[in-house]
């Protein structure tokens, strides 16, 4: 009866406590008020058991039952609908730019290197529902794929197209993928503004100075998170096309990355660096980025209290009206 009902006066409930000691004193009062005759025989005498007399104490149970109705309803049983209703009150606008060379099709991690990076990036990108995103793609040259925008599935599309071509110019030109995301976000009206830029290399190429990028993402207020993908030592790499099947021969290869340079990016714009040496670690990696860029969401709950107390004092007032009549009708001779 009560399932889903919060009681506000829940005190009230001690009250409940009286009726233990009204049946006491019902049960007491009834054998004082009992008169009592004694005879040695019956015989001579028709006796007969009244049916009404048998349920004369049902009066006593109606007033009890009137009593702990009206008792629950000073409690005030009242149910309560919530609705809630969020507002981000502090968006943030990221930039994820990936590089797409050729060394991106190495082994060290599972399949390989821009696969695994894809997996992870889906996953971070599903966990930011109130934040704009947008794809950079560089190598050698660097162009947008996808502009900030907060539609994810278009986002989640665009990243999941992405696999190394020979459109782009070969080679890693860290300052041209930097600049351009920070071209991305420097009209942003966002109050957090975020790049995320990962490579797998050194820079080698680009007209744009990766340290002039950086300037630019400090005077735009754009912070830099950066990642360097790759094992410690050894990776298998692709080396040079295979002419018979049109793929990459591959090779053990010294894994190069310029960890200097991308700690410098990240401590210039406020950012960090990270090292990405298995799928693990870049998960592990995205994940922190995610924490450490928290959007702050403003939850409104509104709460709809329907008071339940009118049906119980009803049916107590129903109890003490059915009292009242049988008292004063059929039972009036035994009372």
């Amino acid at each position: 009866m009560f399932e889903g009902i919060e009681f506000l006066n829940k005190q009230w409930f001690w009250a409940l406590l009286v009726l233990p000691l009204a049946i006491v004193w019902y049960i007491f009062k009834h054998k004082k008020q009992t008169a009592e005759l004694k005879i040695s025989s019956l015989k001579g005498f028709k006796v007969t058991n009244s049916a009404l007399a048998k349920f004369k104490h049902g009066l006593f149970i109606l007033r009890l039952l009137a009593i702990a109705l009206l008792i629950t309803a000073l409690a005030r049983p009242q149910t309560v609908d919530i609705s809630s209703r969020t507002k981000t009150t502090r968006g943030i606008d990221i930039v994820m730019a990936i590089d797409v060379s050729a060394s991106m099709l190495a082994k060290d991690l599972s399949p390989n290197r821009l696969e695994a990076l894809k997996n992870v990036a889906a996953e971070f990108i599903k966990g930011r529902p109130n934040d704009r995103i947008g794809l950079v793609e560089y190598a050698g040259e660097s162009y947008t794929r996808t502009p900030v925008t907060s539609d994810k599935s278009i986002v989640l599309r665009s990243l999941k197209d992405i696999h190394y071509n020979t459109i782009i110019e070969g080679g890693t030109a860290v300052g041209m993928g930097l600049a351009t995301a920070v071209n991305r976000l420097k009209d942003s009206k966002a109050k957090s503004k975020v790049i995320i830029l990962l490579t797998d290399g050194v820079n080698n190429t680009g007209f744009i100075d990766p340290k002039i990028a950086s300037e630019l993402a400090v005077e735009y207020g754009i912070k830099t998170y950066t990642i360097g993908l790759g094992t410690n030592g050894m990776a298998l790499s692709p080396v040079a096309l295979d002419p018979r099947t049109g793929g990459f021969q591959y090779a053990r290869v010294q894994v190069e990355i310029d960890e200097v340079l991308l700690k410098e990016i990240a401590e210039v714009t406020g950012g960090k660096y990270f090292r990405a040496t298995n799928n693990k670690k870049l998960e592990e990696i995205y994940s922190e980025i995610n924490k450490l860029e928290k959007t702050d969401v403003e939850e409104f709950k509104y709460y709809n209290h329907q008071e339940k107390f009118r049906p119980l004092v009803l049916l107590a007032g129903l109890f003490l009206l059915l009292e009242f009549l049988l008292r004063n009708t059929l039972f009036r001779s035994f009372i």
